[in-house]
């Protein structure tokens, strides 16, 4: 769950308007390490610099106006005099005045390289004027120590609609290949790679930082670590926001079971009425239905004879992946019908050549969801089959999968086979803890109601059982990651909580509207 994590000491709520209360400037050294974290860990020395492009390969341009380090953290938290280590890397983006608090930032995944993340929050200005923002490769991923799947995971894409049992046995063939492959590949290290090992490299980082709590904003897969953080070390909390929840207060395998449901309402209710709006600028249909049946007529036409472009052949689940990939924006929209206007005009017979070099180029051209890195990967694997047990073997993956379809779940089949790759890991995963928000201070949850990679179910469900949580839900709207993208009611009551203190009562706030193609 991909998507794009944020410090304070809490006064007691009061009903009404609550205040959370400020983080000092910077703690007494003495008040800070009360975790037990070894001396030869809490001593290092930040060593801020000017960020290079190379310390920020996903977004190159973000290094201007970022400072990055690293740190030194324990590979085995379990055993952390082995003297064995890990370093993770790290990045700030500077408040605009005194500094009093540091908030960290998670994008998800798991295993997004999150040090140029700080960087998309740049005109949060409110939020600036006294908060250094920090981002965050977690262990495994970006310029953090990484682990690997050996480049496994290239091979062949097979249509999960095909269900003869060949094709199917080949699909799982694959994701067992890949899932044994990143296993053996990350070695020992990839064993330490979970969430318990990742709060205990953030609260490092917290001493690190002089700070005696720290704020969070974790999208996606970062509300899972932000509420496994806090629920280790509520002492240390101090403004939470989580935003587009999984439901961290289950299994990462009842997450994922949620998105064949979310991606499919976001397909029927959001993009293909939209679409159906524009039919004067796409010709879809002018129906949600009409454009619905003009993407399976273009996919099955995929399935008989892919179309190739400058050498690379686009089948029915590039189709697939396109549009699951790209869904979670509304600015993706445009990009998206048009795409699906090109492979229109490449699978029709009376369309003139001419049209069809046009459209290959215009494929070609357009911006695409971007290819995941080795190490995201790797991360994405060892972080979920570490965690928690997916249940299952390859006949139930088969069964499910047939389910799904029949339940008219057709967008993210794909996806949702890929995932549940934790059957075929060795490793035994870390007992989860109890995730219940109990002893946490008020942390905010900021949820699309149509949010397809974490779906609302799984959000309101993770709010009813967190305790203290309140919930922002956004109507109207199936965004996937909503702060800080262009929402100013919902940025007005997260800012109010971040920097002011005040904790909102659960409530809801409109979305932005879909966007206007002209």
């Amino acid at each position: 769950m991909y998507k794009r994590l944020r410090l304070a000491v809490v006064i007691p709520a009061v009903a009404g308007g609550l205040l959370a209360g400020m983080t000092p400037a910077l703690a007494n050294p003495g008040t800070v390490n009360t975790t037990g974290i070894p001396a030869r860990y809490t001593e290092q020395d930040l060593a801020w610099r000017q960020c290079t492009a190379e310390d920020v390969p996903d977004k190159p341009e973000t290094a201007k106006i970022l400072e990055c380090a690293t740190f030194a953290s324990p590979r085995n938290w379990d055993r952390p005099d082995d003297r064995q280590d890990v370093t993770i890397a790290i990045s700030r983006l500077k408040s605009t005045g005194e500094t009093t608090a540091s908030v960290l930032t998670n994008p998800g995944g798991p295993g997004g390289p999150g040090r140029s993340f700080p960087a998309s929050l740049s005109k949060q200005a409110k939020l600036r004027v006294h908060q250094e923002i920090i981002g965050i490769d977690t262990r495994g991923t970006g310029r953090s120590t990484n682990i690997s799947c050996g480049g496994a995971g290239q091979g062949e894409n097979r249509d999960p609609r095909d269900r003869d049992p060949r094709n199917l046995d080949l699909l799982l063939d694959t994701v067992e290949l890949f899932t044994k492959t990143c296993e053996q590949t990350s070695g020992e290290l990839g064993r330490f790679v979970d969430t318990f090992h990742n709060t205990k490299d953030l609260d490092l980082l917290r001493v690190l930082l002089g700070r005696e709590k720290i704020n969070w904003i974790g999208y996606s897969a970062g509300t899972w670590l932000g509420a496994h953080y806090a629920q280790r070390f509520p002492d240390r909390v101090g403004r939470f926001v989580l935003d587009s929840s999984v439901d961290f207060t289950s299994t990462w395998a009842a997450s994922f079971d949620l998105q064949p449901m979310g991606y499919e309402r976001r397909w029927r209710q959001d993009f293909l009425p939209w679409a159906a709006t524009h039919d004067d600028r796409y010709g879809l249909g002018v129906t949600g239905e009409q454009v619905r049946q003009t993407f399976e007529a273009v996919r099955y036409a995929l399935t008989r004879n892919p179309v190739e472009v400058d050498g690379v052949k686009v089948g029915p689940v590039d189709l697939d992946s396109r549009f699951a990939g790209l869904l979670k924006s509304k600015k993706a929209f445009p990009a998206l019908a048009d795409f699906l206007v090109q492979l229109k005009t490449l699978t029709g017979n009376d369309a003139p050549e001419q049209a069809k070099a046009q459209a290959r180029a215009a494929i070609a051209a357009a911006p695409a969801e971007p290819d995941p890195l080795d190490a995201l990967l790797a991360v994405l694997t060892a972080v979920r089959c570490n965690d928690s047990p997916t249940p299952g073997d390859r006949e139930s993956v088969i069964r499910r999968s047939q389910e799904f379809l029949d339940q008219g779940k057709l967008l993210n089949g794909g996806g949702w086979m890929f995932i549940q790759n934790c059957i075929f890991w060795e490793n035994q995963p870390r007992p989860l803890p109890t995730v219940n928000g109990k002893g946490v201070p008020p942390v905010v949850m900021v949820q699309s109601a149509n949010d397809p990679a974490t779906p609302i179910e799984g959000a309101r469900k993770a709010h009813a059982g967190f305790e203290n949580s309140r919930l922002l839900t956004v109507t109207g709207e199936g965004d996937h990651g909503i702060y800080g993208y262009g929402n100013p009611a919902v940025d007005e009551v997260v800012d109010a909580y971040l920097v002011d203190g005040v904790v909102p009562e659960n409530r809801s706030v409109p979305g932005m509207p879909l966007p206007n193609p002209a």
